[in-house]
């Protein structure tokens, strides 16, 4: 259960965290894009969690209670939005792509630069235009809440290495592959086979953004061969592995030196 705390608005904001430090559970009372200018994050909520690396921005609507996890050292930056603004983008939680200018934006919006408030609101909307032109990034992570899952999961997540059938699993945690199967759909949306994919796409997007090679990552995650890694990682996130690394690259550029507020 998450600790629910309200916190007051604030202007965009800066955070520094260290590798694996988490903040508080909390809420608030705007809507708000989470950008790592470096680093990799996790947005985690009571229903799953969401993973944004440098090219990518999570999305928390006004009121969705959450926190962050960091995967490195991370710069993160805080935007939030008025509620005309917010209703361009969608109403749950999610990770968008971010391009060179919104990255640019973001970047010039939180840093300590003075601006005008019409200054804002124009960089505000520049970041607005060009996330709502991509289409959203599937790197949802839904939270089983049965216990019988969560022993599975946990299993699944320790072993990815070396992945085990549905049956082989169940026999561990006492529990039958259909009823497995049957709760995976009803409590998560996903059958068993996708929501291991997108757990091992998650883990695929840390190791790639620490620099590991395309054939180490999808052997770490599970896959036999990197052929089948590459089509289901472009399958979601919509572009090659290697692409996605050196893309990583721009968006990992040496940021302006700016102190946390």
């Amino acid at each position: 259960m998450l600790e629910y705390r309200l916190h007051s608005l604030a202007p965009e904001q800066i955070h520094l965290l260290g590798h694996d430090e988490r903040t508080p559970s909390h809420v608030h009372e705007q809507g708000h894009l989470v950008y790592p200018a470096s680093g990799v994050l996790s947005i985690v909520t009571e229903d799953g969690s969401w993973i944004a690396p440098p090219n990518r921005a999570a999305w928390i609507p006004a009121g969705s209670f959450h926190q962050h996890r960091a995967h490195g050292a991370t710069d993160m930056r805080i935007v939030f939005m008025a509620d005309a603004a917010a209703g361009l983008l969608p109403a749950h939680p999610s990770v968008l792509a971010v391009t060179p200018l919104a990255r640019e934006a973001t970047l010039a919006l939180t840093s300590d630069v003075p601006r005008t408030a019409e200054s804002r609101e124009r960089l505000r909307r520049v970041i607005i235009d060009d996330l709502t032109a991509a289409p959203e990034q599937p790197l949802h992570l839904p939270e089983p809440r049965d216990e019988r899952l969560r022993a599975l999961t946990h299993l699944v997540e320790q072993e990815m290495e070396d992945p085990a059938t549905l049956e082989q699993l169940g026999r561990r945690i006492g529990a039958g592959e259909r009823t497995l199967s049957r709760l995976f759909q009803q409590t998560t949306g996903m059958s068993f086979r996708q929501w291991r994919i997108q757990l091992r796409i998650h883990r695929a997007l840390l190791l790639l953004t620490d620099g590991l090679s395309v054939v180490d990552t999808a052997t770490a995650c599970g896959w036999a061969n990197p052929s089948a890694f590459i089509d289901a990682f472009t399958a979601l996130v919509g572009q090659t592995p290697g692409r996605y690394q050196r893309s990583l690259r721009g968006a990992s550029s040496p940021l302006p030196e700016t102190p946390p507020r």
